[in-house]
């Protein structure tokens, strides 16, 4: 029997009440999100229950919404996969303005250098974390360059003409 999304949401719902929500579609990939304070017992509930079987974690990433309140200012992403049924699903964690939450380093090893990632681009803390360090920025660096707080270009730059990369001046 294939795997069903309201199957997935029922056991969610019924293990975890409130701190389950907003269960949808998107772009065929079933989706919710969860309480920050559960997260780690949400995915190991994911995990070992013997119907849901979602044994891979396909990715973890860090998001900046600075246009958000403070309680929403960042979210941590999961993409897990079931192999068995092949079934898909994401969920979503967000965070606030001082990011922080669980690491899933004990669930799934692979969990170690995607923390690392969205805790070296975002500042996002990993708390338990076996080695919180940056991964792909130097040591030295104080920033999070993936902040959106961040300008994408350098303003002062004279050696580029707008119009060639597809924007136009207001005045124009």
């Amino acid at each position: 029997m294939a795997l069903e999304t309201v199957h997935i949401q029922e056991k969610l719902t019924q293990q975890f009440g409130e701190n389950v929500f907003h269960f949808e579609m998107q772009r065929d990939i079933f989706s919710f999100e969860a309480n920050a304070s559960t997260i780690h017992a949400v995915i190991q509930f994911l995990k070992e229950d013997d119907e849901l079987n979602f044994h891979f974690l396909t990715d973890l990433a860090g998001v900046h919404y600075p246009e958000n309140d403070l309680e929403h200012q960042f979210s941590v992403v999961y993409q897990l996969h079931n192999w068995i049924e092949n079934t898909r699903i994401r969920v979503r964690a967000y965070l606030s303005d001082i990011p922080e939450i669980d690491t899933l380093t004990d669930l799934y090893l692979c969990a170690n250098w995607m923390e690392r990632e969205a805790y070296d681009f975002y500042g996002i803390h990993f708390k338990g974390h076996p080695q919180l360090k940056r991964i792909l920025n130097m040591d030295e660096m104080v920033s999070f360059p993936l902040r959106k707080e961040f300008p994408m270009e350098d303003g002062g730059r004279t050696d580029k003409d707008d119009r060639f990369f597809g924007r136009t001046s207001v005045n124009c």
